[in-house]
């Protein structure tokens, strides 16, 4: 998937933080709902502006990331335990 379709960063737009094209909506706050337990179908209902290839593309964009290591935040063993 080319999340570059869906997801960019305005510095206009809520400082800069990567949002769904058209929006908004961060990418930060969308995958803050999926670890809080939402489904795709409460996320779609909610946010009517959203489709389920811009949540994908959520994910291609965090996935990236990761892969790049861009979001790596390093927590002492004794903290994660």
């Amino acid at each position: 998937m080319n999340w570059q379709n869906y997801i960019h960063s305005d510095p206009n737009i809520l400082i800069g933080k990567p949002v769904v094209k058209g929006t908004r909506i961060s990418v930060e706050f969308l995958l803050n709902l999926f670890a809080s337990g939402w489904s795709e179908a409460e996320v779609l209902e909610n946010y009517p502006s959203l489709t389920s290839e811009s949540i994908r593309a959520v994910f291609a964009f965090t996935a990236e990331c990761m892969r790049d290591e861009l979001l790596y935040t390093t927590i002492p063993f004794s903290e994660a335990s």
